[in-house]
């Protein structure tokens, strides 16, 4: 008897390194500041017209008005004032569904520029080699990009496996492209691997608790003691680093107050920026290669429910009260920001589900004080952010702290204790029409 196979659609990204002319970067950068303009002129219009015109008609003919009597909007495609339209009242109805704050202007030094491409048509993607592709920009032209992932174009491209639009957005390195892909894949068989309960961790980024911790292959602190911020940097860079921020100290000491930043300066810190790009993308490489190997290891994963951006407080407390040890809570907070866990435990749900496994989330408090040996809390077993000593004198088992956690968190998934959703960002639903207390 033969079974047949699920099919399942799935959604996912591909992001690619656009190879720009300069006159090409110009009318992107033109699009992409048009683009914000029209963001924030919708923005005018939501907040001095009636609530009860707040309709999508309504602002589509504001829109349409807008770009005939301002010529220079013409520089952004039509269909894509029509994205930015669509994606500022999503805005809205993620705001009073509880899932983000309310939309706001984008300002133009602080926002990421981007321009979307909502229909895959006008792509018309092509490979010209083995490392290079072709995409057609709209009012841009044809623009090479950098070919890395085999994509649905051509022959292979089908109702059910296409490339459905694209965003551009520009970083530090440059403007790149991402493609929305669409595929019709068999739905992966239940993962029969082990169960693995995962501590995250600053001195050990993830630690296992069948004692398969993974790190970064370089050492989190350099030799006095302190963490290392520029660790994904090789000793040259972060000698070139060093000097562009002497360089940029030097340079900020002649510029008088409220003087505009020179070019000099401007350049120095966009160099900068580039090694700071350069370290962030090698650790996101690490993330997606550690994740992925986890997923195809184990079959369920196990992770504690942290409330992020509660640890990454300040400490600094206030004029009455002022807080203690605030520059080593301050250095935590920074090492915790780059280790960016939460980003973990993005990409092992995704992945958990496209292998066929599943990702579970258990309480946090109290992983890390419990003995996984023998199960008792006594105060002072945590000797320090390493060490783990149990104080019960009929036990008196000691690890390593971060092991000893994981081990607790897979405890608590097999004696029941996970969290609804398991998996993915949890998200409060309400009646449609009515607002959270906070937008009323």
């Amino acid at each position: 008897m033969v079974t047949e196979r699920v099919q399942e659609k799935r959604q996912f990204g591909h992001r690619a390194r656009l190879a720009l002319t300069p006159a090409q970067v110009r009318l992107v950068d033109a699009q992409a500041h048009t683009a914000r303009t029209t963001w924030n002129l919708l923005h005018d219009w939501w907040t001095m017209v009636p609530k009860g015109k707040h309709t999508l008609a309504l602002a589509d003919a504001a829109i349409r008005q807008a770009r005939k009597d301002i010529d220079w909007l013409a520089a952004l495609p039509a269909q894509a004032a029509q994205a930015v339209l669509k994606t500022y009242f999503q805005a809205w109805k993620n705001c009073w569904e509880g899932r983000a704050e309310a939309p706001n202007f984008k300002a133009r030094f602080r926002s990421v520029m981007s321009v979307d491409v909502p229909q895959g048509r006008d792509l018309h993607i092509k490979r010209v080699h083995r490392r290079w592709g072709m995409v057609n920009i709209p009012k841009v032209g044809r623009v090479r990009f950098r070919w890395t992932k085999d994509l649905s174009i051509g022959k292979t491209a089908d109702t059910d496996n296409k490339i459905t639009g694209a965003r551009l957005v520009k970083d530090t390195l440059g403007w790149h492209i991402a493609f929305r892909v669409q595929t019709l894949d068999t739905a992966p068989d239940p993962h029969t691997g082990p169960q693995v309960g995962i501590d995250a961790g600053v001195t050990i980024p993830l630690a296992l608790s069948d004692g398969n911790h993974r790190d970064h292959g370089r050492p989190a602190r350099l030799p006095n003691g302190t963490a290392d911020r520029d660790k994904w940097l090789n000793p040259d860079e972060k000698a070139r680093l060093l000097r562009l921020e002497q360089r940029a100290a030097h340079q900020r000491s002649f510029r008088k107050q409220g003087q505009k930043t020179s070019n000099r300066l401007k350049r120095t810190y966009d160099q900068i920026a580039s090694l700071r790009a350069t370290a962030k993308r090698r650790a996101s490489d690490w993330q997606h290669q550690t994740t992925t190997e986890l997923t195809r290891t184990y079959g369920v994963i196990v992770v504690e429910d942290l409330d992020i951006p509660n640890m990454v407080k300040s400490a600094r407390g206030t004029v009455e009260n002022p807080g203690k040890n605030v520059a080593q809570k301050s250095g935590l907070n920074r090492s915790i920001s780059q280790e960016a866990w939460g980003r973990t435990v993005t990409m092992l749900t995704y992945k958990a589900a496209r292998h066929g496994g599943t990702l579970h989330k258990v309480p946090a408090p109290g992983t890390s004080q419990r003995c996984s040996m023998c199960g008792f809390t006594t105060p002072g077993s945590r000797e320090s952010q390493a060490v783990f000593v149990c104080k019960n004198k009929d036990c008196g088992w000691s690890d390593n702290a971060d092991h000893n956690a994981a081990r607790n968190v897979l405890h608590l998934y097999r004696m029941g204790h996970t969290l609804s959703p398991a998996a993915g960002r949890a998200v409060v639903r309400r009646p449609l029409g009515v607002k959270p207390a906070t937008a009323r």
